[in-house]
């Protein structure tokens, strides 16, 4: 493999690795819809303020969200457009391995 295109997929890994938690996955879901403060996020996720802080840095770190800070605050936002698609796209696989596992089962 070229190194280009193992930095590439090393990159690529980076991302799908601060994808691969519920939380994270529940922050990007809401911050399709609006920018949060952390306090909201707080709120929204169920976690203390440190754990959904570690959650965004994990993000921010990747390019999937940036910071806006206003006064004491800061408030977070999604820098990418496509997750739409890209959820839609996970529960496209959810519905079809359940599929196939109820034919298993059948």
């Amino acid at each position: 493999m070229k190194e280009q295109d193992q930095r590439r997929y090393e990159a690529r890994a980076k991302i799908a690795k601060a994808l691969a938690h519920p939380s994270r996955l529940l922050m990007l879901d809401l911050l399709q819809q609006q920018e949060y403060c952390v306090g909201e996020l707080t709120q929204k996720v169920g976690a203390d303020q440190s754990t959904v802080s570690k959650h965004l840095a994990i993000l921010k770190d990747v390019g999937m969200v940036s910071v806006r800070k206003e006064g004491s605050l800061s408030y977070y936002r999604l820098q990418c457009d496509c997750l739409g698609g890209f959820f839609s796209c996970m529960e496209s696989v959810l519905s079809a391995d359940l599929s196939c596992r109820q034919d298993a089962i059948r």
